[in-house]
């Protein structure tokens, strides 16, 4: 049992770390709406939504947003296919050929993203071609890949191979079992990973910068507004990408509340389920 005091301290903690974490959210979120040029809370001059009317009349902005968008669902066409294939050839190695293999597929995460940004645009300047979106999504994709195939192979952990052998042994084909056993096991995993190829892709910076070329994605031109004088248009963009963000975090949540209720009243309804 956790004692008074263990508890009162372990609540005062959470709230501190709570706060910690929203409190800069909070206060980037209110700079949005007041009517100041400095993206600032205090001094207070009044309510506004003038950042926001000035951002939907930033066409730099909205393509760098189009941008930003065709890059990170590159990111995961490319990466979700890989990272899952990556993760099955590594579970099914043993030894020091799965060690070597699953050092290959990591090591990308702990290199820098300047230096996989600029090795990128070397690489294929040797067979010249040229800097561009395309070579920011082959970067992002380089270490992308590797969480996809670290969420898929932790998934892996619970198959049961013994489902592959009796599929098998019943006249399946390794496709169907790819297919209808394999594949349906993985799919909150390959899920959670495009997921996070998303938004890695999204708010990736150091890789982008090497390789965009002439083009913008949202992370540059932020960096790029930083440089030449930073306003709220700004806050209103980041309030308006949270939003979005948790609206579709809680839609999420919802279904997958509703599905499970969904699933459990079948499963009360059907006595012989078991």
């Amino acid at each position: 049992m956790i004692s008074k005091t263990s508890r009162i301290i372990l609540n005062v903690y959470v709230a501190a770390f709570l706060i910690y974490l929203l409190a800069p959210l909070i206060i980037m979120g209110g700079a949005a709406f007041n009517d100041s040029r400095f993206p600032s809370v205090y001094p207070w001059v009044g309510w506004t939504d003038r950042w926001f009317l000035d951002l939907f009349r930033d066409t730099r902005m909205w393509n760098a947003f189009k941008n930003t968008i065709l890059v990170a669902l590159a990111v995961v066409a490319i990466s979700v296919p890989i990272g899952t294939a990556a993760a099955i050839l590594v579970n099914s190695l043993q030894g020091r050929v799965r060690t070597v293999l699953y050092g290959m597929m990591v090591a990308p995460i702990l290199t820098p993203g300047a230096v996989i940004g600029i090795s990128t645009l070397l690489f294929w300047h040797h067979f010249s071609v040229p800097s561009g979106l395309h070579l920011s999504t082959l970067g992002q994709c380089s270490y992308i890949s590797a969480f996809v195939m670290l969420l898929v192979l932790a998934r892996l952990q619970s198959f049961d191979r013994g489902l592959e052998e009796a599929a098998l042994d019943l006249g399946a084909s390794y496709s169907q079992v790819l297919r209808r056993i394999l594949l349906p096991h993985l799919y909150p995993a390959i899920g959670a990973g495009a997921a996070i190829a998303f938004f890695q892709s999204i708010e990736n910076f150091n890789t982008t910068l090497f390789t965009r070329g002439p083009y913008d994605t949202l992370t540059v031109y932020v960096f790029s507004r930083v440089r030449s004088g930073i306003t709220p248009t700004i806050n209103a963009l980041a309030l308006i990408m949270i939003a979005v963000t948790l609206l579709a975090a809680i839609s999420y949540e919802i279904y997958r509340r509703r599905h499970e209720k969904v699933l459990l009243a079948r499963g009360r309804g059907n006595p012989d389920s078991d």
